[in-house]
Parts: structure tokens; sequence; C-alpha cells
């Protein structure tokens, strides 16, 4: 059974996450769906990230064994075809080893969170960026960021649902830069913990409004208490950028 890497882009608002549920349509679900018009099998489609309700991605990655030997460019055009009119892409396809796994492979997964600080409201970007309207001090931003980095334990940062089996992760990198209007979250890991990203951008906000500062965010990791921390940024503003293997 040949094994495809597929490299997909998705507009997450229609979707209930990723994830396949009955309370809703997922991206996997259409790809999914997508696939067996293709070949009459049904297959699944396991993908590198777990993404919640209404985040997006870039670039995400999954896997698909099929009983057929295609071209991966067929795959790849074949699946377009059929997710049409899913706000889903289908970047790439292509063959990889039986070893490949788009999950339990992944060596680092890249996210961006987009914030548009401005006064007026969002006219091309609404549910694809957070306005916060108040102006915010980006240079206090990333120096509250860099507290972050390491491996630390999350819970403060970690959704009461989480599955994971430990809070402790290690950060790489947790980046805040300003283009204008736009400020940017940068921030790299080998896996986050549910809602982590959403959450760490929220209490930067704080930073950024001077409710809190650096100390402040190094107290809320400190506590290990998911009351600890800040406001849970909305999950439009969130992309899953690229996946590294």
């Amino acid at each position: 059974m040949p094994r495809y890497k597929l490299i997909i882009e998705y507009d997450g608002a229609p979707f209930c996450g990723w994830q396949y549920q009955d309370n809703g349509p997922s991206v996997q679900g259409a790809l999914e769906a997508a696939v067996k018009a293709m070949t009459g099998d049904a297959v699944r489609v396991n993908g590198a990230g777990r993404t919640d309700a209404g985040v997006h991605a870039l670039g995400q990655v999954a896997h698909i064994n099929l009983t057929k030997d295609y071209k991966a460019d067929r795959v790849r055009d074949a699946l377009n075809a059929h997710l049409r009119p899913h706000p889903i892409g289908v970047l790439s396809a292509e063959i990889v080893p039986e070893t490949f796994d788009a999950r339990f492979s992944a060596t680092k997964r890249h996210y961006i969170y987009r914030i548009a600080n401005r006064r007026a409201n969002l006219a091309l970007n609404v549910g694809h960026a957070w306005r916060v309207a108040r102006p915010l001090d980006v240079t206090a931003m990333n120096e509250a960021a860099q507290v972050l980095i390491g491996k630390h334990d999350f819970t403060t940062f970690r959704d009461t649902e989480c599955q994971a089996k430990s809070p402790e992760k290690t950060l790489d990198t947790l980046d805040v830069v300003r283009d204008g209007d736009d400020v940017n979250i940068a921030t790299s890991a080998r896996s986050f913990l549910h809602s982590q990203v959403r959450s760490m951008v929220g209490s930067l906000v704080w930073v950024g409004h001077g409710r809190w500062n650096a100390d402040g965010m190094r107290r809320a990791l400190e506590a290990r208490d998911r009351t600890a921390c800040g406001p849970v940024a909305p999950p439009g503003g969130l992309y899953l950028v690229r996946v590294e293997y």
C-alpha cells in the first residue's frame, strides 16, 4: 500500500477543527470524503496537528495509505477536484516510505498568531486575525515572551480538557514583531498542549496593555495553575504554518 504525504492549507472558519467529530464538519472528514470519492475506499487521513475549531493552516501535513499506485500529482489534483467547494487546498502530494508518520515523525511545528492592532473594524480579515483596538507595547510583549522559552510545566497555559499525558513541553521560539498595525506572534516547538498557543497569546496581550510585565508572566508560568492564565485568544488569528521532519 503506497503512502502519500500531503501538504494542505485550509480556512478553519467553517470547521469544528481538524479532527473528525459527530457534531459538525471537520477538515479531516472533508479530506476523507474526497479520498473515498477518488478511490472508492474508506481511508484514514492522519494529520500532523489537531487544530481547533476556527484555526487555519498554511502547511498542515497528513499521510494516507492507498490500495493502488497513483502518480503523486494525480492524487493532488483529484483530491482538490473533490474538495470543492470546501476552503481546503492540497498543495502537494508525494510518495513516502511506510515509516513516515505525519504526526509522530514530526520534529517541529511552527505557528503564527496574527493580531490587527488598530481602532478600525476588520473588513477583509474578519475571522483571520484578532482585532485589538488598544495600543500594544510590542517590546514589553517580546520581553515577556522569552520567559516561556525552554522546557517548562505549562499547566497554566493548558486547556482543562487537554489529553496530553504531561504538561511539560519545550518551547523553542516565541517572538513578537510589529509590522505597521499588524502584530505577529511566531512560535515553534516539537509539540504543543491543547490551546497552549492561544493561551500564551492572550497573556502576552495583557503584557502589551501594561496589566502584566515579564515578572508577571513568570509568576503565571510558575503557578502551574490554569486560573493564573490571561484570556485565551480567539482561534481565528492562529495558523499552523509548517511542520518539520
